[in-house]
């Protein structure tokens, strides 16, 4: 898949997210990136890489939280695609990660999203 349109998925999940989600995004940057770099692979546990988040997550922003660097999310191309087999896997694993991702960026524990992303598949 050619880069312009992985990135249209993205776009895609990010517009599709939940409006609960969406209203609140702010101050953020959704960034697509072929790989994970060696820095990010180090400070993971051992796992195919899908996206990261960067930032301080909302829920722990306090009243002096002011307008910094926005917060990034990163979505890897090539590790989705790696799992994929046809467009529409793409789609549906771009959806779920982006969205896995800004879970990260509301403070929402592995376990959340989990349950989560269990109710986007049913």
């Amino acid at each position: 898949m050619d880069r312009q349109r992985f990135e249209e998925l993205v776009e895609e999940a990010v517009q599709g997210l939940p409006q609960r989600f969406k209203k609140h995004l702010e101050n953020i940057a959704i960034m697509v990136e072929d790989r994970p770099r060696r820095a990010a692979l180090r400070s993971i546990p051992a796992r195919t890489i899908l996206g990261l988040y960067h930032g301080l997550p909302y829920k722990d922003r306090g009243a002096t939280y002011g307008s910094p660097v926005p917060d990034v999310i990163v979505i890897y191309k090539e590790p989705i695609e790696r799992l994929s087999s046809t467009e529409e896997e793409v789609r549906d694993r771009v959806r779920l990660v982006v969205l896995h991702e800004v879970g990260h960026y509301f403070g929402l524990t592995e376990q959340e999203l989990r349950d989560i992303e269990r109710e986007e598949h049913e």
